[in-house]
């Protein structure tokens, strides 16, 4: 049980104590009246039943008590609520990109990582992006949960109030490893952080590129790599002029990779599948990638010959 994990952990956990006690007592209550009334007017004994007919204090009380308690059980979660939508305006800024099927953490000076390092007892605002899908940013030692949606702007924001390694998970299924979609929150003091961060490298030259741009905003390099390794789909290294081995419509073929099959993948991706490779996984992106994007991610992995 991590108490002071974050500013949130407390109203958190008093919000679910409170609705978990409320909602046992009703369990056990009504169990224990429902055998009781099982017991007594068992058929054996011969017990009559009486028909009760307009008991105004009865409707009274089940009416109001009910009314008072989800009442107050929205009003201790509204109370929690509020609070996690209202980031002080000097938090430090952090932009968290989620992609199949991985984290990655951007702060100011356009420095990139893996792993989410904050200096502890500081507020932290979490812009929060996806390239693709929509994911879940989730952090159960710090009590939150936010969801990660394309073209959406969304954040989080907390204050760490404990040093150490703190998990982060994906809590939206976003595909075929979204199981292995982890990162690490990790608190240290603000002297650890400033000297980490001036070691983080600024990101890549090549981020700069719009060609680049288009393939990595489009959420390309989840499935593709730009190294030659095997992922989701075939490596972006080497493909275009390359001959490729294909099915459509179950019959194998081969085919050249150049302007139109790039343009085909992308608006129609089962229609010619690379052997070897899963049908099925990758989405149209008709009405997503626009002419423009298209061209350029064609222009890229030209380069990449």
């Amino acid at each position: 049980m991590f108490t002071n994990a974050s500013n949130f952990v407390q109203g958190v956990d008093f919000a679910f104590a409170v609705i978990l006690g409320i909602s046992i007592f009703f369990l056990v209550t009504l169990t224990a009246t429902m055998i009781y009334f099982v017991i007594k007017y068992n058929r054996n004994k011969k017990v009559k039943a009486v028909q009760i007919k307009e008991h105004t204090w009865v409707e009274v009380t089940w009416i109001v008590i009910p009314l008072i308690l989800v009442l107050y059980m929205f009003y201790i979660g509204w109370e929690g609520f509020i609070p996690m939508r209202q980031a002080p305006k000097d938090a430090m800024h952090v932009k968290a990109i989620g992609k199949m099927w991985k984290w990655t953490f951007e702060y100011e000076g356009n420095k990139q990582a893996d792993t989410l390092v904050l200096p502890i007892g500081k507020a932290v605002k979490i812009d929060l992006v996806s390239t693709d899908v929509l994911h879940g940013f989730s952090v159960p030692a710090f009590r939150i949960k936010e969801d990660v949606v394309p073209v959406k702007k969304n954040y989080t924001w907390f204050i760490p109030g404990e040093l150490g390694d703190f998990d982060l998970f994906c809590t939206v299924y976003c595909g075929l490893n979204h199981s292995s979609m982890l990162a690490t929150i990790r608190v240290v003091s603000e002297e650890d952080f400033q000297k980490w961060i001036a070691k983080v490298p600024v990101k890549k030259a090549e981020a700069n590129n719009l060609a680049f741009q288009a393939v990595e905003k489009n959420g390309c390099l989840a499935c593709h790599s730009m190294n030659g390794t095997k992922l989701v789909g075939p490596t972006f290294k080497g493909l275009y002029g390359s001959k490729s081995n294909v099915l459509t419509n179950g019959a194998a073929r081969q085919v050249t990779v150049d302007d139109a099959y790039i343009e085909k993948s992308i608006y129609e991706p089962n229609a010619d599948v690379a052997n070897g490779y899963p049908q099925g996984v990758m989405k149209s992106y008709k009405g997503i990638v626009q002419q423009k994007d298209l061209k350029l991610i064609q222009e890229y992995l030209k380069s990449l010959k």
